[in-house]
């Protein structure tokens, strides 16, 4: 595909002024174009004389920007992090934002652009593939990384066509090179030939035929994740006509929460400084919009951004294990602390229980994150300490310990695809084998670390069944010491009073929280207790759930 662009590759002419150099962009602007490479570069040396006229630009070369915008420029930069360093999105594009300065609306437009484009990268480069003559692999990352850019503004974003394509190959040209620039320009004119809607009509299979591979185009989520995500609704009884809304919540940015770490603040200091009450959590808080870093609150350590799903995750051992732990109440562990935004929830609850909280994470700097997010709270009196420590060995190393366990285990993060967009395109389906392995590890060595009578809570932030019910049934199988309890009256109780009765928690006895319903992290908590005496029965729900 080739595209008329001018060159700045060809020899200066000295002495010349302004308008003499505008004048040979307009002659460059009629030659015709040279062929481009895999990359999209055009190839040095003469451009000749002959052939067609065909794909003329649509603006003169004097007439197109030369740099990108700087919210533009900020959210490519983003985007190759993330491609090139793993990085997570969420983590890496305020730094970008501050080293650019880009405040205000600019900010909102590159978090929107980038998120947006992350979450629709599936379905962008189904329709890039269409309007680009070779396999998408032969075309440089970085150029593709602009392209997916260029086409969320053109196809999704309210901003005008010819400006979505001329700032996007200003960027590549910035980025990437004039030569790239061109190529962009060409397949960008391709793309705006029709709208989001047709083209999901022209790539995507018809739904009748294969509604899960539809919807995978259609709402840009991996096949193989699609399916997981019907399955698991299934099973925790919500009927498979629910999927579409699942994937469209999931592709929505979720709103911003807020936590109050217990006794350092409340929600009348939160509202004074722009938040409003949240919608299920007694610890929560609501922000408008934006980047709340900036507020003493904030900096200070006495609130933090938290989702809500992970707030009542905590709060469901906190406060709803109150009335389950039948063993003496002093020792509690948060078994895969980092980054510590649950540690410290669990953290400020300690002092009302007069308990003491060990918090363990397997890296270093990890373990420097929980510390930093439970800093306030140790100055405060509660007793909190941080370890680097394997968990798979804790239950080894000090058996029959404590009387509340947070096993908040690694999992593929499906459950959180609206504010970590890149996880669906990074994760694989063979690393739910993978960490399915280690997460049996960790949920039995936090049994072997919990004291007889005491509670465990198995969280992940995925709803995959491979995770979740699958794990825990597998776990409680190859074990006659343990009951698994009903978490549901334990998630209500760290629910605002007058919202207890609204919050919709399935069947139980383990509790799935869905992004398309309550407006959280798809998180999933099951309760497990020891028991007592091993001998005894279990008198509470059955050892497994039929994930069926």
């Amino acid at each position: 595909m080739t595209d008329r662009s001018s060159d700045p590759r060809q020899p200066r002419r000295t002495g010349r002024g302004r308008d003499a150099r505008r004048s040979d962009d307009r002659r460059d602007d009629a030659r015709p174009s040279r062929p481009r490479d895999a990359h999209g570069r055009e190839r040095s040396g003469s451009r000749g004389t002959g052939g067609p006229r065909r794909g003329w630009s649509q603006s003169r070369p004097s007439e197109r920007s030369r740099t990108a915008t700087p919210s533009r420029l900020a959210a490519y930069e983003a985007m190759r992090a993330v491609r090139e360093d793993d990085a997570y999105a969420n983590l890496v594009l305020p730094t970008i934002l501050r080293r650019h300065r880009v405040r205000g609306r600019d900010a909102a437009f590159a978090t929107e652009l980038f998120y947006g484009t992350l979450r629709a990268q599936g379905r962008l480069d189904a329709v890039l593939a269409a309007c680009i003559d070779r396999p998408m692999e032969q075309v440089e990352a970085a150029v593709i990384d602009v392209l997916r850019l260029g086409a969320h503004q053109v196809l999704d974003m309210a901003v005008a066509p010819h400006a979505a394509s001329s700032e996007t190959v200003a960027l590549a040209r910035q980025v990437v090179g004039a030569g790239a620039a061109g190529f962009v320009n060409a397949v960008l004119r391709r793309v705006g030939e029709h709208s989001s809607e047709e083209w999901i009509q022209r790539i995507a299979p018809a739904r009748e035929d294969d509604e899960p591979a539809h919807l995978a185009i259609a709402h840009s989520h991996p096949l193989w994740v699609v399916r997981a995500l019907s399955d698991a609704l299934v099973a925790h009884g919500r009927d498979r006509s629910e999927l579409e809304s699942l994937l469209e919540a999931q592709n929505e940015a979720p709103r911003v929460s807020l936590v109050m770490r217990p006794g350092l603040t409340d929600l009348d200091e939160l509202i004074d400084s722009g938040a409003s009450a949240g919608r299920w959590s007694m610890f929560g808080a609501s922000w408008p919009s934006g980047d709340p870093g900036g507020l003493d609150v904030i900096r200070e350590g006495r609130a933090a951004v938290q989702d809500e799903g992970s707030q009542l995750m905590a709060l469901a051992l906190g406060l709803g294990a109150d009335d389950l732990v039948l063993a003496d109440d002093a020792h509690w562990l948060d078994l895969c602390a980092g980054p510590g935004g649950k540690t410290a929830l669990l953290g400020g609850l300690t002092i009302d229980h007069n308990a003491e909280l060990l918090a363990t994470e397997l890296q270093e700097h990890r373990t420097a994150l929980v510390e930093r997010a439970v800093a306030a709270l140790v100055d405060a009196g509660c007793e909190i300490q941080c370890l680097t420590a394997d968990g798979r060995t804790i239950g080894k190393d000090r058996p029959d310990t404590f009387s509340r366990v947070l096993a908040d285990v690694p999992c593929t993060g499906l459950g959180a695809l609206r504010r970590r967009p890149e996880s669906r395109w990074r994760r694989r389906p063979e690393d739910v084998g993978q960490l399915g392995a280690i997460q049996r590890d960790l949920l039995t060595s936090a049994l072997d670390a919990t004291a007889p009578g005491g509670v465990v809570a198995y969280v992940t932030c995925s709803p995959h069944l491979a995770e979740t019910r699958l794990v825990v049934a597998d776990v409680l199988r190859r074990r006659s010491d343990v009951e698994q309890l009903d978490a549901r009256d334990a998630v209500r109780a760290g629910v605002h009073p007058d919202k207890r009765d609204q919050i919709d928690l399935g069947d139980g006895p383990s509790v799935q929280l869905w992004p398309h319903i309550h407006g959280t992290d798809a998180m999933f908590i099951a309760l497990l207790r020891r028991l007592p005496h091993p001998q005894a029965p279990t008198t509470c729900t059955a050892h497994e759930e039929d994930p069926s």
